[in-house]
C-alpha cells in the first residue's frame, strides 16, 4: 500500500509540473512577426490544412543566421544517444546521468540561441511540451491496459499477433503497441527455441512500420502535425504502408514456418499442453485512449489539448484495476528516459533549422528518393523524431509545389512529405537504437530468456530483409 500510495504521489506531482510548465509555456513571448496571426502550436484540425498561415515571406529569412559551428551542439546530443550506450551502458542506464549529459549541451547552446533568437527557442519548446504530453499520455493510458495468455505458437498464430500490433501501432503509438504486444508475443512462444526472429519482426512492424497512418502512431508524424501537416493526410501512407507490411508479414510467416519445423516434437507437445487464453485487463483505458484520438483528430487548440490529455492521464491512473500496472511492470522510467533526452534534442537542434531554412537549398536534396534515403539512413542511427523535422525544414527551404501548406507558411509537395515520413518511420527498424521501442523490446526480450542478436547483429537481420524492400519501395514510389 505504501508504495502504491508513493506511485500515485509521483504522478501527481509529475501532472502538477506539467500544467505549471505548459502554463509558462504558453505565456512565453510568441515570433515577433506573426503576434496577429494563428498559433503555431494548435496543429491542424481533421483534413483541412488549418488556420490561415503566414506568409512565406513572414519566414522566409530567420531573425538569426547561426554559423555552422552552432550545429556542433545538435551532433554533440545526438552522438551521445547512439555511442555512449554502447560505450558506457551501466553510466547510461541512470535517468540522472542522461539528464547531466542533456544539461551539458542544452543549458551552454539554450543560453546562446536566448540571446539571439529567444522567439525560436520558445518556439520549440512549446513544441516540445505538446510532444511530451501526447507521447506521456499514450505510455500511461496504454501501461494500464495488460494482455496477457499463452495460446498454440503456430507461425499463423504469431502473424496474427504481429499483424494486430502493426494496425494498433498506428492508433496507440508504435511505444503503447509494441509493450501491449511484446509479452504475449513472449509467452506464446515460450516453448519455442527458436524466437528471437519473431522479436525482431515485431521491431520492424509494431514498434516502426505500423506506425505510419495517424500522427499518433510515430513521433515524427506528430511533429508534423504540430507544424502543420493535417491530421488526416498521414493516411495518404496505407499505399505505402499496406504492401510494405504485407511482404514483411509474409517474409516472416515463410520464416517462421521454417524455424517451427526446426522445433523438437517435445517442445511441440509442451506448446499444445500448456496453452492460456488471450485476456485483457484494463479495459476501460481502451476508452480513455479512444478519446485521446479524438482530441487530436477535432483539432483541439493548445493548451486546452494538452490539459485535456492530462486529465485523461489522472482519470487512467484513478480507474485501472489494482494490480495492472503491476503487472505490466510500469515504471515512469522510460518516459522520464524520453523527456530527459528530447529537452536536449529540442534547445540543441534550433541552430540546424534556422541553418536549413536559409541554406537548405544548397545542399543538393531535391527529390523525393532523396529524401527518403536521406530521411531514413539518419533515422538509422539517430532518433527519427529530430531527423524527420531537420528535412522537413530542408524541404520548406526549396520552393516545392504548395500541395501541403505548413504552419510557417511554406509548402511541400505531396510526394517529398510521404518520402520524408516514410523515410523517418520505416527506416527507425534498420537498428535497435532508431526509434525508442526498439531498444525496449530488446530488453524486455532478454529479461525473458531470449538471445537477442547484438547491435551488428541486429542490423544483419534489417540489412538483409528491410533494405532490399526499401529499394523497392524507392523504385515503386519515389524513382
Amino acid at each position: 500500500m505504501r508504495r502504491d500510495f508513493q506511485r500515485t504521489g509521483s504522478f501527481f506531482a509529475l501532472l502538477c509540473a506539467g500544467i505549471f510548465l505548459l502554463s509558462l509555456c504558453q505565456t512565453g513571448p510568441a515570433r515577433a512577426e506573426n503576434n496577429s496571426g494563428p498559433s503555431h502550436f494548435s496543429g491542424a484540425p481533421l483534413g483541412n490544412p488549418g488556420p490561415k498561415p503566414a506568409t512565406q515571406s513572414d519566414h522566409a529569412v530567420p531573425e538569426w543566421d547561426p554559423p555552422v559551428w552552432t550545429v556542433s551542439g545538435f551532433a554533440l546530443m545526438l552522438l551521445s544517444i547512439a555511442l555512449v550506450p554502447l560505450a558506457k551502458p551501466r553510466f547510461w542506464e541512470s535517468n540522472r546521468n542522461k539528464l547531466i549529459v542533456t544539461l551539458a549541451l542544452a543549458l551552454p547552446f539554450g543560453t546562446l540561441i536566448l540571446l539571439n533568437d529567444r522567439h525560436s527557442l520558445f518556439y520549440e519548446m512549446r513544441e516540445y511540451f505538446s510532444f511530451i504530453v501526447l507521447l506521456g499520455s499514450l505510455f500511461i493510458i496504454s501501461g494500464g491496459i495488460y494482455l496477457h495468455g499463452n495460446i498454440h505458437a503456430s507461425p499463423k498464430n504469431n502473424v496474427i499477433l504481429i499483424g494486430i500490433g502493426t494496425i494498433l501501432a498506428s492508433l496507440i503509438g508504435t511505444t503503447g503497441a509494441a509493450m501491449l504486444l511484446i509479452r504475449p508475443l513472449i509467452s506464446t512462444n515460450s516453448e519455442r527455441k527458436y524466437v528471437k526472429h519473431t522479436i525482431i519482426f515485431s521491431i520492424f512492424l509494431i514498434a516502426n512500420i505500423g506506425g505510419s497512418l495517424t500522427p499518433l502512431g510515430d513521433p515524427p508524424l506528430f511533429m508534423g502535425y504540430l507544424r502543420g501537416v493535417p491530421f488526416l493526410w498521414t493516411l495518404r501512407l496505407w499505399k505505402i504502408w499496406l504492401p510494405t507490411s504485407a511482404l514483411i508479414l509474409v517474409i516472416y510467416y515463410l520464416l517462421d514456418r521454417y524455424y517451427w519445423a526446426k522445433e523438437s516434437i517435445e517442445a511441440k507437445r509442451w506448446d499444445e499442453k500448456y496453452q492460456l487464453p488471450i485476456r485483457l485487463n484494463g479495459k476501460i483505458n481502451l476508452l480513455w485512449l479512444i478519446a485521446i484520438i479524438l482530441i487530436i483528430f477535432f483539432g483541439l487548440k493548445s493548451p486546452y489539448r494538452e490539459m485535456a490529455m492530462l486529465s485523461l492521464c489522472l482519470i487512467s491512473w484513478i480507474t485501472t484495476p489494482g494490480g495492472v500496472r503491476e503487472a505490466h511492470k510500469f515504471t515512469f522510467a522510460p518516459i522520464i528516459e524520453v523527456a530527459v533526452l528530447f529537452f536536449g534534442i529540442f534547445v540543441t537542434m534550433v541552430p540546424a533549422l534556422l541553418l536549413l531554412r536559409s541554406h537548405g537549398s544548397e545542399m543538393g536534396i531535391t527529390r523525393p528518393w532523396q529524401f527518403f534515403w536521406a530521411s531514413g539512413i539518419l533515422s538509422s542511427f539517430l532518433d527519427n523524431t529530430p531527423t524527420y523535422l531537420v528535412y522537413l525544414s530542408l524541404a520548406e527551404s526549396l520552393n516545392l509545389p504548395p500541395e501541403v501548406i505548413l504552419q510557417s507558411g511554406s509548402g511541400v509537395s505531396h510526394l517529398v512529405l510521404e518520402a520524408i515520413s516514410c523515410g523517418a518511420v520505416f527506416m527507425g527498424a534498420n537498428t535497435y537504437i532508431g526509434n525508442g521501442p526498439n531498444f525496449m523490446v530488446k530488453v524486455i526480450a532478454e529479461e525473458n530468456s531470449v538471445r537477442m542478436p547484438s547491435f551488428f547483429g541486429y542490423m544483419i537481420w534489417s540489412g538483409l530483409i528491410l533494405i532490399p524492400i526499401f529499394v523497392l519501395i524507392t523504385w515503386i514510389f519515389f524513382s
